[in-house]
């Protein structure tokens, strides 16, 4: 029995030869398995290259989808190329006379103001406050000045600077004649005593039309700073500091982040320049906007190896960079082109410090800067008295200088002035320089109130400054209306408004907040003499006071004078 179960097992696994009956139903069933594996082969190929087929298209789907997104994104900047500012000649200011406007928004065309309709800012700039005479200027008061000619035996009758040949500068000859001199010249021999520029000087539009419109040759770091920062150099020997677009124009700064950690705005550079002039001050060296390939425009041409080293192309194909600073300078917060366009800011440079040195002061309200500490000044409310003690507050304007920037700073909700400059030429009987207002129009929703504490403690302002405000704050001069016309004006504003709406409203807001802390310090001190600081002739101010008298509602204060 075992021997014949045995024998079965292995006639079962084909040990042993089966009958003819087995061979001929495993023969079927092989034919079937075989004639099934057939059909399967059949139908699998076909239904393999299909699936493939839409794998591939699917991929192609998701490809154009996303060019297309990126193509909706970067148009804007691609698509338009803003034009030069115009200058309005009679008002020494850019403005776009009606009809002339194209579907970008561009202004184009020949300007005259009488053209231009009502102009706020126009009329504004037409106002006697803005009309001042000027002071003659004595020989020192002049930061440049062109060398008196020499003796013929000293030098060649040509009295010629000629510039020695260089690859993408022009071959430039300068000699005494102002003519001669390129618009960043004139604009550094401009310089004074008591101001950057003169408002109707006719070297400001050509400037302003350099920083838009002329070729960069070259773009290097500017060493020193937080935050990175390229001086661009022109043909004409002109150069530019350059500060790029790092957040979108309608973008708060985080309520979490102190003050001291703050991005640089471009639009905050450009908005700046434009309220310094409409304030009447001429402290902010001419800023333009412009968009910058960067690609030809700084990677192309840079020799600075540390720069040219951070370049890189972005996983959707966008041209990046980072440079080197302090902060804010790595591949986590690159600056990158869409694809290569980039907007950025352009400011006039300053004469080089050889020429014109600068000396810098340490701001008696500087903020601390710390996490957790409070600065002397936000302890002590008698901290003005210790200030006014002190040299160079203790006579002249410095201290009401100090104040005017205060002010400038408030409007635009600038925490961050932690010094100040000064041409050392003219010592402490100067103006002061309004630098570095790239953390300026970080939040609209909210005021910094502490930013007033110079004007709250000292309660001293000049009495011109007082009555432009009062002007600013009419209908008919409002700030928001003027600030709004003038920043229409920039390059840039033909892709998007430079400040958003809620950020001019908060201009209007915090208007009125300097003038109510003004009333205060009236209220407070009997005389107007301890709160005004009458830089202007008494008949003058009595009839710029009148005037504002008649435009302000029963319900305000009284004109104290």
């Amino acid at each position: 029995m075992n021997t014949v179960k045995r024998r079965l097992n292995k006639c079962q696994i084909g040990l042993l030869p089966m009958g003819a009956g087995a061979q001929q139903k495993l023969s079927k069933h092989r034919f079937s398995a075989l004639r099934m594996r057939h059909i399967m082969r059949r139908f699998t190929r076909p239904a393999c290259l299909l699936l493939a087929c839409l794998s591939l298209a699917l991929h192609l789907l998701l490809a154009v989808i996303s060019l297309s997104v990126l193509q909706l994104t970067c148009d804007p900047l691609s698509a338009i190329t803003p034009k030069a500012p115009r200058i309005l000649p009679d008002a020494g200011l850019t403005t776009p006379r009606a009809g002339l406007v194209n579907p970008a928004g561009v202004f184009s065309g020949p300007l005259t103001s009488s053209g231009l309709g009502h102009s706020k800012l126009a009329a504004l700039f037409e106002h006697p406050l803005y009309t001042l005479p000027r002071l003659a200027l004595q020989e020192d008061d002049r930061l440049l000045r062109v060398k008196a000619r020499l003796q013929a035996s000293e030098v060649d009758s040509s009295q010629e600077w000629v510039s020695d040949t260089e690859d993408g500068y022009d071959a430039t000859h300068w000699n005494d004649s102002v003519e001669s001199h390129p618009a960043w010249l004139r604009f550094h021999l401009g310089i004074s005593r008591w101001e950057l520029y003169d408002g109707r000087d006719p070297a400001l539009p050509a400037l302003m039309e350099q920083l838009a419109t002329h070729r960069i040759v070259s773009a290097v770091q500017k060493t020193g700073g937080t935050q990175l920062k390229l001086v661009m150099s022109f043909p004409n020997y002109g150069q530019a500091l350059f500060k790029p677009m790092k957040q979108d124009r309608n973008e708060e700064t985080n309520p979490n982040l102190f003050y001291f950690s703050d991005f640089e705005r471009h639009n905050a550079e450009i908005a700046a320049f434009h309220l310094d002039r409409v304030l009447g001050f001429r402290r902010i060296p001419p800023v333009v906007g412009r968009l910058i390939n960067v690609t030809k425009e700084i990677k192309h041409i840079t020799t600075d190896r540390k720069l040219a080293r951070t370049f890189y192309t972005s996983p959707v194909g966008n041209v990046c960079f980072y440079g080197q600073c302090s902060y804010y300078c790595s591949p986590e917060h690159a600056i990158c082109g869409c694809p290569t366009n980039l907007e950025a800011s352009l400011a006039a440079m300053l004469p080089d410090l050889s020429l014109a040195p600068r000396r810098s002061w340490r701001n008696p309200w500087r903020r601390s800067y710390s996490r957790s500490k409070l600065a002397q000044w936000e302890k002590d409310p008698d901290f003005c008295g210790t200030v006014k003690k002190t040299l160079p507050y203790n006579k002249g304007t410095r201290l009401v200088d100090l104040i005017d920037m205060t002010i400038l700073d408030f409007l635009m909700s600038n925490m961050d002035r932690h010094h100040y400059e000064t041409f050392e030429k003219f010592g402490n009987d100067t103006f002061i320089l309004h630098l570095d207002n790239g953390r300026a129009f970080g939040r609209h929703s909210r005021d910094e109130p502490s930013i007033l504490a110079p004007l709250r403690q000292c309660c001293r302002i000049r009495r011109s400054t007082f009555l432009r405000l009062r002007l600013l704050s009419l209908p008919q001069f409002r700030l928001s209306d003027v600030m709004r016309e003038s920043l229409t004006l920039d390059p840039l504003a033909s892709m998007a408004p430079l400040l958003s709406e809620p950020h001019l409203i908060a201009l209007d807001r915090r208007l009125s907040t300097v003038l109510q802390v003004v009333k205060q310090c009236q209220q407070q001190h009997s005389t107007v003499e301890a709160v005004i600081f009458d830089d202007l002739s008494a008949h003058i101010a009595n009839s710029f006071a009148s005037g504002l008298q008649k435009n302000t509602s029963n319900d305000q204060e009284p004109w104290r004078s």
